[in-house]
């Protein structure tokens, strides 16, 4: 839902849309040796509902994206010895954040770990501020067949076209 301006600046009744706040976020697709991608899983109320997504979030001042995609790694994984090899996509998602609806601008980077299905290490205070109920590996099969929600969209595709 957008809020409805229905009075522009200059004083005339013509409901125009405001346009969502923007929040730059960036994420991370990590793969392990077998090419498994690990995902978070968020149990939200709408409008988001329940969805997986990679390890990410937003952009804290004066961060840029890789950056910042580096910390929310550590944040959610406990990992600091990951690099990121570069940017392998972006996209917008109109979600709900910190009570209110937000135009999502991500920047996706890839990163490997050598340790197969790495577990998450003492992250359950962060899981828990960040809603995170869950993380699991997914092959890329799997995430062509789910019937689950996964963010972003095609990220079996994605991860292909990267070349991973």
């Amino acid at each position: 839902m957008r809020a409805v301006n229905p009075v522009d600046p200059l004083g005339c009744s013509c409901g125009a849309v405001d346009p969502l706040p923007i929040r730059r976020a960036a994420r991370v697709v990590v793969l392990d040796p077998d090419d498994r991608v690990l995902l978070m899983r968020y149990d939200d109320a709408p409008p988001n509902g329940p969805h997986w997504s990679t390890p990410g979030g937003g952009l804290e001042s004066g961060e840029d994206h890789p950056t910042a995609a580096l910390r929310e790694l550590i944040e959610e994984t406990g990992w600091v010895d990951v690099q990121l090899l570069g940017e392998i996509g972006s996209g917008d998602v109109t979600m709900e954040y910190d009570g209110q609806l937000v135009q999502q601008r991500e920047r996706l980077y890839l990163a490997r770990t050598e340790v197969a299905r790495r577990p998450v290490v003492d992250v359950a205070a962060m899981h828990t501020i960040d809603r995170i109920a869950a993380w699991r590996w997914w092959t890329l099969g799997e995430l062509r067949t789910t019937t689950e929600v996964v963010w972003p969209t095609g990220l079996a595709e994605l991860i292909s076209r990267a070349g991973a």
